[in-house]
């Protein structure tokens, strides 16, 4: 079957609540540290190599970027800012906090989130904060462990049984993990799997 999200593009960038979009009827969110690989996996999932930018630069992403699928009209892959280490202002981490502390509790459209974490270094504390943003408004979450092509088979099985553990016991059986890497496309299908799901679209 082909790939559904293989023709998204770029829609929009917005940095205040007022310059979202329409409501449409489904989208899902991509969250994670910088350099954590999430542009990555977004290319990896919509078959591009470019629709969202890969930067050497932690925290380039400044805005909730908007990808739509002309396909399907009524669905939006959203990018939520990379934070973490990256150097950022304390008022500019304190409106992104706000914006999408807001984001995640009025906007009813949003059917998913998908956390993005390097599987080498997983579990941070912007990681749980993403996850219990969902979790408190009833959300479903997946979390991609990344990068997985840089540990062994046995490693990466490892890592992703421990952080099923961890997950489980914090969050009960709301979040959901698997092991992925865009550079191998190991876990690709899996993760478009779970966003068909979601979204309500064959994959």
């Amino acid at each position: 079957m082909s790939n559904p999200f293989a023709r998204a593009r770029y829609l929009l960038s917005a940095h205040t609540p007022r310059q979202l979009p329409p409501t449409s009827l489904k989208e899902v969110a991509f969250a994670g540290r910088s350099n954590a690989g999430k542009s990555s996996a977004l290319n990896a999932i919509c078959q591009q190599n470019a629709l969202a930018r890969v930067s050497k630069t932690p925290g380039r992403t400044q805005q909730l970027v908007f990808f739509d699928m002309p396909q399907h009209p009524n669905i939006h892959l959203v990018d939520l800012p990379g934070y973490g280490y990256a150097k950022v202002p304390k008022d500019m981490q304190a409106h992104w906090q706000a914006f999408i502390h807001q984001y995640f509790q009025t906007r009813e459209q949003l059917s998913g989130l998908v956390v993005v974490m390097d599987i080498r270094h997983p579990l941070r504390e912007y990681d749980l904060q993403m996850l219990s943003y969902a979790v408190e408004n009833d959300l479903p979450a997946h979390c991609l462990l990344t990068k997985a092509d840089k540990l062994s088979r046995g490693a990466a099985g490892n890592t992703l049984q421990a952080v099923r553990s961890e997950l489980k016991r914090t969050f009960g059986d709301t979040v959901s993990v698997q092991v992925f890497s865009g550079e191998s496309k190991q876990g690709v299908d899996e993760a478009r799997s779970v966003l068909g799901g979601w979204l309500g679209i064959a994959v």
